[in-house]
């Protein structure tokens, strides 16, 4: 498998506990999205751990290019940040579970098992949102605007500024005030107060 994470200390330790673990076998480390990239296309690795926050490229999108070019690995991802928009974000892009960074190493090692042999596998706390917001059967919101524009709305909604956004989608400051103009214009309001309040009219916003 392939560990990606941009804390040295915490993706040192983490392959030492996996190394560990009979059957498991950590083929190589990266430390930031665009590595991951590159690493889980040359490596072909059956797994990747992978962080939702780091430089050069997010995890979401790290992911939705790796599957892109190999849709056969499957993707774990251990994050700190368990916000809705955090897991809705991993599973839209293809990610097959998701951990808290707080999970112990045999619930780890289990999950990433599970996601090698195709299956999806979540947090229990995480599971009980994915039920709910699929349960609600709602229809998609805002079709007009594109998957990191969505993502940047529901954290919107829930009060977040830009600097919040951009820290939780590893995404930079600029690219955050971009998505927010094209939001604007999309959903034709004026200001955020509005795009605020049209998303909660929509849904969003429940986590706040």
């Amino acid at each position: 498998m392939l560990v990606a994470d941009d804390h040295p200390l915490f993706r040192q330790g983490l392959r030492a506990a996996l190394d560990a673990v009979p059957g498991l076998e950590v083929v190589a480390e990266a430390a930031d999205g665009a590595e991951a990239v590159r690493l889980a296309i040359e490596l072909a690795p059956d797994v990747v751990l992978m962080d939702l926050q780091m430089p050069e490229l997010s995890g979401v999108d790290a992911t939705r290019q790796i599957l892109k070019e190999r849709p056969q690995t499957h993707i774990l991802v251990l994050t700190m940040f368990d916000g809705d928009s955090s897991v809705f974000a991993a599973v839209r892009a293809g990610a097959k579970g998701f951990l808290l960074k707080g999970a112990d190493q045999q619930d780890v090692a289990r999950a990433i098992r599970t996601v090698a042999a195709g299956e999806a596998v979540f947090g229990s706390a995480i599971a009980s949102r994915l039920v709910s917001y699929f349960t609600a059967n709602r229809t998609p919101a805002f079709p007009e605007l594109t998957p990191r524009e969505y993502e940047v709305l529901e954290l919107l909604a829930n009060g977040r500024n830009n600097q919040a956004i951009a820290d939780e989608l590893g995404l930079s400051l600029k690219t955050v005030r971009n998505n927010v103009s094209a939001i604007f214009t999309k959903l034709r309001v004026a200001d955020r107060a509005q795009a605020m309040l049209k998303a909660r009219e929509s849904g969003l916003g429940r986590d706040s």
